[in-house]
């Protein structure tokens, strides 16, 4: 989990440093003002709002106690492990086997579940997977991933900004015409690719961290392994409010495969399998 932390930071690092890179090649200090007040608005409204957005896009209504005791009673338990507030639970009735957490911090707290995957996982298979979202929660990958966000959307504002109005650096001379396209194009591509590099760390840590609330990395790799193939049988229609909610679940929900790979929010399914299955064998 350490090497996980680690390596987001790490990420965020290099995000900060393609602004600065920007910036100065930019050399306007307005047009990064401008830059830095629209990518905190803009990712303001996702961090308050990212639980309403992904349920809706989804389709989820909630679940009461009478209406699923079972789950909750698992999510209780976990939660009380956790020494942590219970979240709401939804369900959403795609067929797709599938499940994400969302909320800006355990108070605001929800976590969704498809009908496809209740039908498809046994009771400990799910509540690995329950123990992995709210793993989400509890180590604020929402806000992980706001901050990203906010940089990532930092460096391409400031990036077609040099495109469109030049460079402003010492003796204004800014980047030229050719160095500008180079910017406007390999900079938001930086970015994007930093983002997800970062959105794939916080899937291993909350794997790491949802087998060891549920003392279960084996249920989790289970679980897993059916995911992997519903997904493939059932994937969902790549369309913008399915995208933007994409990378909460638990696996990547659309067909993937050549260079989508590369741009994927997920990190391979056969990868967490084998570091669950590591855990289990140093534990026993």
């Amino acid at each position: 989990m350490h090497h996980n932390g680690l390596r987001t930071a790490v990420l965020i690092g290099a995000l900060s440093a393609l602004i600065i890179l920007v910036g100065w090649w930019l050399g306007g200090g307005r047009g990064v003002q401008i830059a830095v007040l629209v990518a905190l608005v803009s990712n303001a409204v996702a961090y308050f709002f990212s639980d309403k957005i992904a349920l809706s896009s989804m389709r989820a209504k909630p679940v009461g106690p009478s209406d699923w005791p079972e789950l909750h009673r698992m999510v209780r338990e976990l939660s009380d492990r956790a020494g942590q507030p219970m979240p709401r639970l939804y369900m959403s009735p795609i067929l797709q086997p599938n499940a994400f957490a969302t909320g800006r911090n355990p108070e605001h707290a929800a976590v969704c579940v498809t009908y496809g995957i209740t039908q498809m996982l046994n009771e400990r298979e799910l509540r690995a997977v329950i123990g992995h979202e709210l793993s989400h929660v509890y180590n604020r990958d929402i806000l992980i991933s706001s901050v990203a966000g906010a940089l990532a959307t930092m460096i391409t504002y400031l990036a077609y900004m040099v495109g469109f109005f030049g460079g402003g650096g010492r003796n204004n001379e800014g980047p030229g015409v050719f160095g500008a396209l180079v910017l406007m194009i390999l900079g938001p591509m930086a970015a994007a690719m930093i983002q997800l590099a970062i959105s794939r760390a916080r899937e291993y840590q909350a794997d790491e961290s949802g087998a060891q609330l549920t003392q279960d990395p084996l249920g989790l790799a289970a679980a897993l392994r059916k995911i992997d193939a519903g997904t493939r049988q059932v994937p969902l229609p790549q369309n913008a409010r399915l995208e933007s909610t994409s990378h909460l679940m638990i696996a990547n929900p659309f067909r993937g495969g050549g260079l989508g790979r590369l741009f994927a929010t997920h990190p391979p399914i056969a990868d967490r399998i084998r570091r669950l299955e590591s855990m289990a064998g140093i534990r026993g």
